[in-house]
């Protein structure tokens, strides 16, 4: 299969300029590419993620891919649907990228006739004068069309700032500095950058003459119609200090039946033969959740690593009762804890395992877990109460902090002990 046809039985195309042009252009040659990253925050997200892998799958089918980072697009800030951004200082900004410089060279190789390159806008437009930016860029914009773009229509009411306003500007420089400096021909990015993607290859057209290309990736969606990507405590980062490789690797476990299938198209780096396997299990035999453990653990190699994946299943399947508590690795447990049902507390003080059910919510209520006991179906560390009044001790401390409390197979406590217990 081509390599245009891979990616549209992938579902990665949304749109692209002209099919046709772009299909000959990634099937016969090399062609060099790039996709950008605004330092907005102090690292990448989900929605980043669909960008780098598809970056990885165009490199490994031959083409050059840049990574270009926003130091000045960043200072910008696209337009968003609902309000104006606020302008972070220049100093946290260009931190910011430094972390996200970082996480972008971990997914593609600068090794090789197709090496990746890494650059920063700010490179070419912090000398750049406000008349020469008006002249050689600004003239070649139309206000009318400008206006027409989706989200200024939807600020207009509201209010937009010049700034932001031109922030289209600025990213169809971009694409004409790449174009003019290594030959770039095209851009990819999501759907939401569609008209800032196809205003660069209008300002190449009109400055140069030269054709250019565009790609969109689609908006990754859940069943119900909301974005993916998004856990109740907010969005799922690449940076393991801000969503843990164990958070990571839970969030894919849990993706629905129903929308596995696509989201191994989109971001794994299977074969056909081997996603269309794992999508007739999902329907013969989904109790097995064979392609949920399959995205979430080829994810969590490709962006943490395979002895994080190991460590935070392991983790898992012991706090569930599948597997020793005791030796696990201290951050794949305590990232467990955290995503659990819990209940601090800075010494036992003579509590009882029925303090412990009740208190971490696995049982409504003290009477709740006195029956949970009577019944046999409440575990301390994994191992079954039988003494609804049995005082908790320091040898019942996992890793010196923390208890494990279950009733049946699912629902799962903890209990963290000692003075720095809110931490955990």
């Amino acid at each position: 299969m081509s390599v245009f046809d891979d990616l549209s039985w992938r579902g990665l195309i949304a749109h692209c300029t002209d099919p046709q042009a772009l299909k000959q252009d990634l099937d016969h040659g090399s062609i060099t590419f790039y996709v950008g990253f605004d330092p907005s925050a102090p690292s990448l997200h989900m929605g980043n993620l669909l960008q780098l892998i598809l970056v990885r799958r165009l490199q490994e089918a031959g083409h050059r891919p840049i990574l270009l980072v926003g130091g000045s697009t960043g200072l910008i800030g696209d337009p968003r649907q609902s309000s104006e951004r606020n302008l972070n200082p220049i100093e946290l900004v260009h931190g910011w990228l430094e972390r996200i410089r970082d996480q972008v060279t971990r997914f593609v190789s600068f090794e090789g006739d197709n090496a990746a390159i890494l650059v920063n806008n700010y490179d070419w437009t912090a000398g750049m004068g406000v008349l020469e930016f008006l002249r050689d860029i600004g003239k070649h914009f139309s206000v009318n069309r400008m206006l027409d773009r989706e989200v200024v229509k939807t600020r207009l009411e509201s209010g937009i700032s010049y700034t932001e306003f031109s922030y289209v500007l600025l990213q169809s420089l971009d694409y004409l500095e790449l174009h003019k400096r290594y030959g770039a021909t095209l851009q990819t990015g999501g759907s939401d950058q569609w008209g800032n993607i196809t205003a660069g290859v209008e300002l190449i057209r009109r400055v140069t003459g030269d054709r250019a290309q565009a790609l969109a990736t689609p908006l990754v969606t859940k069943a119900d119609g909301t974005k993916y990507g998004k856990t109740e405590s907010g969005t799922l980062w690449l940076d393991p200090a801000m969503t843990s490789p164990y958070a990571f690797h839970q969030f894919f476990l849990n993706a629905e039946d129903s929308m596995v299938g696509g989201y191994l198209r989109l971001f794994t780096l299977r074969s056909h033969e081997e996603i269309e396997a794992l999508e007739r299990q999902t329907i013969d035999a989904p109790q097995l959740r064979a392609a949920q453990r399959a995205l979430a653990d080829d994810l969590t190699d490709l962006v943490h690593s395979p002895d994080q994946r190991r460590a935070v299943t392991a983790a898992a399947a012991a706090v569930f009762g599948r597997g020793d508590l005791e030796g696990l690795d201290p951050d794949a447990l305590s990232a467990a804890v955290r995503e659990l049902p819990s209940v601090a507390w800075s010494r036992l003080d003579g509590r009882t395992v029925i303090d412990a059910l009740a208190e971490s919510g696995v049982c409504a209520s003290k009477s709740a877990a006195r029956r949970t006991v009577q019944e046999g179906g409440a575990y301390l560390n994994n191992d079954r109460i039988v003494d609804a009044e049995r005082v908790l001790g320091e040898d019942d401390l996992v890793a010196g902090a923390v208890i494990i409390v279950r009733r049946g197979k699912k629902t799962v406590g903890a209990v963290r002990v000692g003075e720095d217990a809110q931490g955990l």
